[in-house]
């Protein structure tokens, strides 16, 4: 599992004084890219093979309110993938100074081909980057089937 420390700021805190939920979106996304950065995904490797990363969905469960004052700690554990590294799963924690959980986060994504704008597979460079990744116990291959659970159809909007 990675871990990344952050400090709570005060532009991290909402109306109520506690972490924002765009903070957490942000703490995640920046645990995500300190990890692939580290297996050699960087701004300049993505232009080179002109793609990047979108978020197809983050589902965030909080427990308990974080407030500023007191490190936090955002871990990133990788729990799917598809076979041609179009589709990625990860889950986050998130940790307060004591070890204590106090939100959890599901996040689905996929890579995207900025030429061509649509989803695409990774790079034989990327894709062997992410076979020497630590899975997580409960880690699957993902199909497009996967990136489905979410969606509405025309009929559950009409129940709206």
């Amino acid at each position: 599992m990675f871990l990344k420390d952050f400090e709570i700021r005060w532009s991290d805190l909402d109306a109520n004084r506690h972490m924002a939920n765009s903070a957490y979106i942000n703490f995640m996304s920046h645990t995500r890219m300190a990890y692939l950065n580290q297996l050699g995904f960087n701004q300049k490797s993505m232009a080179e093979h002109n793609i990047g990363p979108v978020v197809f969905h983050e589902h965030v469960y909080y427990f308990k309110e974080a407030f500023p004052g007191k490190p936090v700690k955002v871990s990133l554990e990788f729990v799917g993938m598809s076979e041609d590294g179009m589709f990625f799963e990860f889950l986050h924690n998130f940790y307060d100074a004591n070890g204590k959980n106090f939100a959890r986060c599901e996040m689905m994504g996929a890579w995207i081909d900025l030429k061509e704008r649509r989803l695409t597979g990774l790079p034989k460079v990327f894709l062997d980057a992410f076979h020497t990744m630590e899975k997580s116990s409960d880690f699957k291959i993902l199909t497009k089937a996967d990136t489905r659970k979410f969606t509405q159809t025309p009929k559950d909007l009409e129940q709206v």
